[in-house]
């Protein structure tokens, strides 16, 4: 049986067919190809925040990238560059705090890294390039940016990702207090790239997109953990 992994969606107005403009539960399918390459069921999760219980039936958590997420999750007001979802954050927030709880494996890509960091107490720069000095992990609407990235010798992301350090990249947004999480991985003008949990199974976060970049092996890692054969069982309290 495959693990059945859920992955968080958006909620955005759609166009198909005869429908215009209809609001809609989405994700690119970019997220659902690499689940199912790397073994997985994926299982879309639209926010709901009124309660966790879906975790019960997933045997791993997939938390997906969009919009900013709300300053006010670690103290902090908006500022002008900032667009949150307030549905997405109420959901996922709540889903990331059970998880992380259950120790249900959990992989956050971009704004699911930055939620991690927010659960664990943490904070953000709102705008990297008023703290960077450029714009090079979003270089222009829709364009990825690539990043050489430097891990930590002997944590988990090092370990998958070998000699292998470029990644693509798209936000503006970036980690100042990964909180309780351990920065593992860092692009070379010190942004934060990589956080993980090494006191639970499987927490990691990514700011790049591994799904873009058809990379496996987070994937894999994550089903892995995700997996009886990874030594655990679906959680049932």
């Amino acid at each position: 049986m495959r693990p059945v992994i859920g992955i968080t969606t958006y909620v955005e107005p759609a166009t198909w067919a005869v429908w215009h403009d209809l609001p809609t539960v989405l994700i690119p399918h970019d997220y659902v190809a690499a689940v199912t390459a790397a073994g997985g069921r994926a299982v879309l999760l639209p926010p709901d925040d009124l309660d966790a219980d879906v975790l019960r039936v997933l045997d791993g958590l997939v938390l997906s990238g969009g919009a900013d997420i709300d300053p006010g999750l670690y103290g902090e007001r908006p500022e002008p560059l900032t667009v949150t979802r307030p549905d997405r954050d109420s959901a996922e927030l709540l889903l990331a705090r059970a998880a992380l709880e259950m120790d249900l494996p959990v992989l956050g890509i971009c704004r699911g890294m930055q939620l991690l960091v927010a659960a664990a107490g943490g904070t953000l720069h709102q705008h990297l390039p008023d703290v960077l000095g450029h714009d090079r992990h979003r270089p222009a609407p829709a364009v990825y940016g690539r990043q050489e990235v430097l891990f930590t010798a002997g944590s988990r992301i090092a370990a998958l990702m070998g000699d292998d350090r470029e990644v693509r990249c798209y936000h503006h947004q970036g980690v100042a207090d990964p909180g309780t999480l351990l920065v593992t991985g860092r692009a070379e003008d010190g942004g934060v790239e990589a956080v993980e949990d090494p006191a639970r199974s499987f927490v990691l976060g990514v700011q790049w997109h591994p799904e873009v970049m058809r990379d496996k092996r987070l994937f894999a890692a994550l089903m892995e953990a995700s997996s009886p054969r990874g030594g655990l069982t679906r959680p049932t309290g």
